[in-house]
């Protein structure tokens, strides 16, 4: 831990995190935390999510605090009630061995009453959601005059979430403030406003280029017809055994159907949007954090907050309008140093947004063909067998049971007996992948094999037959791409 003693944190502080399995900085701690001990002055921060921010501003945050003063030294704002109660659980854990600081979470959504007395029992820190703190400035329920420091999480994401006027009136309030530490993936306009109306020359620190993706995500993209879009999605999720993923869809009512859909068809999926009330919000992402729920389904906005380290894949289904929406959905993967895979399952009209998005943010993508019904099949396999392999034998507890077990098998040789556990969840894929349609697009003048539903052209005597079809805009297609997929 020598490392995180050399950017200038104290032993106590060490030990607390040290004990939560931290063993080298990352690159944004080693930049901002020496900074954030060393200045009086404001910083902006720009990294991208899953690289260690919050302990980026939590360490030195906690070991500026002076414990002999009484009330509200530092305020925290975050975009979400998910990333406000991870990001305070994360300060008292830091804390552990060391002052016990009071950290109060303050979010929309739970009893105000509550919050309102902790506050006023000496709260050292504040994490805070804007509306809600907002809410309690205007009940005089905070008192904001001895707030030195002043941290803004995920600034980018609070004024898309439309928070500027909430911010305006936070900033204004704290009007004692020595130092402003705003962090952020992007730099937006609107992020830029803010440094400039309420920062003085802050230092600018920066881990990547702006907007830039994270590097320990690959990205993967697959073109589709519209109507095969949600065939697809099943087709990536099965030839990846083991997803732990994220699919993030435009609409609620998308997450809505998608999540209905995967239920239906057996897979361990759930969805998160803005129709659910808080109860069941918490329910589901309690299930995913715990890793019981494989599948979360979201819109940007309901997800929006999720800090979850070992998410395996975000999904697109379909482009998001804004580039830097893309940048924050692929971001909920490749956390904390681990790989991550970002997937887009799109239509040929958006391929040009690809080279678009490449350019911005200097990702690399790869166009990739959707996996066949034999390679999803060939992929389960092997993960069957991969399972077998490492399963770990409770050898005490099964003894007395292998007389039973040798004599029911004992006409199986060791070949037959290989087959028959691994068909044991093969034969599923097996038996509804064993016709499956090619799902690719396939090039000029060429059609694909009978039975996958798409149009043809049909003649009669030697006449050409009118065919109407029914699709347009709303599912996708345009004209051009029409007449792609029936050429």
């Amino acid at each position: 831990m020598d490392l995180f003693r050399n950017l200038g944190l104290n032993d106590a502080l060490i030990k607390g995190i040290e004990e939560m399995g931290f063993q080298t900085p990352t690159p944004v701690q080693e930049l901002v935390i020496p900074t954030a001990l060393t200045t009086t002055g404001d910083i902006v921060a720009l990294a991208q999510t899953g690289t260690g921010k919050t302990a980026s501003f939590g360490l030195p945050l906690l070991q500026l605090i002076d414990p002999t003063v009484r009330g509200v030294q530092a305020l925290i704002l975050c975009p979400t009630r998910e990333l406000c109660v991870q990001v305070a659980g994360d300060l008292v854990n830091y804390s552990k061995y060391d002052h016990h600081y009071k950290v109060t979470a303050v979010y929309g959504g739970a009893g105000i009453d509550g919050q309102i007395r902790q506050i006023r029992s000496g709260t050292n820190i504040v994490v805070a959601t804007p509306g809600r703190l907002v809410d309690l400035i205007s009940r005089d329920a905070i008192d904001l005059d001895k707030v030195r420091r002043f941290v803004l999480d995920e600034a980018d994401e609070m004024l898309n979430m439309g928070f500027k006027d909430d911010l305006d009136t936070i900033l204004d309030a704290a009007e004692n403030k020595q130092s402003v530490w705003l962090f952020s993936a992007t730099m937006s306009d609107e992020v830029r406003g803010i440094s400039r109306n309420y920062m003085n020359n802050p230092v600018e620190l920066s881990v990547g280029r702006k907007n830039q993706t994270n590097e320990n995500i690959e990205h993967i993209y697959y073109v589709c017809r519209p109507d095969d879009r949600y065939a697809v999605l099943k087709r990536v999720v099965d030839s990846n055994p083991g997803i732990f993923g994220l699919i993030f869809c435009r609409t609620k009512a998308d997450a809505k159907e998608i999540a209905d859909q995967m239920t239906r068809d057996g897979y361990n999926s759930d969805a998160l949007h803005g129709d659910l009330s808080q109860n069941d919000r918490d329910r589901v992402m309690s299930r995913f954090r715990e890793g019981t729920l494989q599948l979360l389904i979201a819109t940007d906005v309901a997800a929006r907050g999720i800090d979850v380290s070992d998410i395996t894949h975000v999904i697109n289904y379909g482009l998001p309008d804004d580039i830097e929406v893309y940048t924050h959905r692929s971001g909920r993967t490749g956390r904390a140093g681990k790989k991550g895979v970002s997937i887009t399952i799109m239509t040929t009209k958006f391929e040009d947004r690809i080279r678009q998005i490449e350019r911005i943010t200097k990702a690399q993508f790869k166009k990739m063909p959707i996996p066949s019904g034999t390679e999803v099949c060939e992929k389960q396999l092997m993960n069957i067998i991969q399972n077998i392999h490492e399963q770990e034998v409770q050898h005490t507890e099964i003894e007395p049971f292998l007389p039973q077990i040798f004599e029911e098998l004992k006409d199986i040789s060791k070949e037959e007996l290989i087959k028959r556990f691994a068909s044991m969840e093969f034969n599923r894929f097996l038996e509804y992948y064993r016709d499956a349609k090619d799902l690719n697009m396939q090039p000029k003048g060429l059609k694909r094999s009978s039975g996958d539903g798409s149009s043809s052209v049909r003649y009669t005597n030697g006449k050409m037959a009118r065919l109407f079809v029914n699709i347009g805009e709303m599912d996708d297609m345009d004209k051009g791409e029409f007449l792609r997929m029936v050429d």
